[in-house]
C-alpha cells in the first residue's frame, strides 16, 4: 500500500487494542485469570448462601415448632387420657375368664 492512501472499506484495520481472552485481575500481589476470579466469587456465594440458607430454615423450623408445639401438646393429652380411660375401663369392668 502507497503512504497517504486510504484502504478500500473491507480491508480491517486495528483501531483499538484487543484484550487477550483470558483477562486477568490484580488481587493483592497475586495474578488471576477471568476463570479463577469466578470460581472464588463463586466460592464465596456458596459459603454464604449456604450459611444465610441455614439460618432462614433454623428460623422457620423454629417458628414452626412455636405454631405446632400447642396443638401437639393437646393432641397428646387427648391420646394419653383416653388410653388411660381404657385400660382402667378394661381393668375395672367385668372380668373375663382367662
Amino acid at each position: 500500500m502507497t503512504p497517504g492512501r486510504t484502504p478500500p472499506r473491507f480491508v480491517p484495520t486495528l483501531t483499538e487494542v484487543v484484550k487477550s481472552s483470558v483477562e486477568t485481575r490484580r488481587v493483592g500481589e497475586t495474578e488471576l485469570s477471568q476463570d479463577q476470579l469466578i470460581m472464588r466469587v463463586m466460592q464465596r456465594v456458596d459459603l454464604a448462601l449456604e450459611r444465610k440458607l441455614r439460618e432462614a430454615i433454623a428460623e422457620t423450623v423454629l417458628e414452626q415448632t412455636r405454631t405446632i408445639a400447642p396443638l401437639l401438646r393437646e393432641e397428646i393429652e387427648s391420646v394419653v387420657r383416653e388410653t388411660v380411660s381404657q385400660a382402667f375401663a378394661d381393668e375395672l369392668g367385668p372380668k373375663r375368664p382367662r
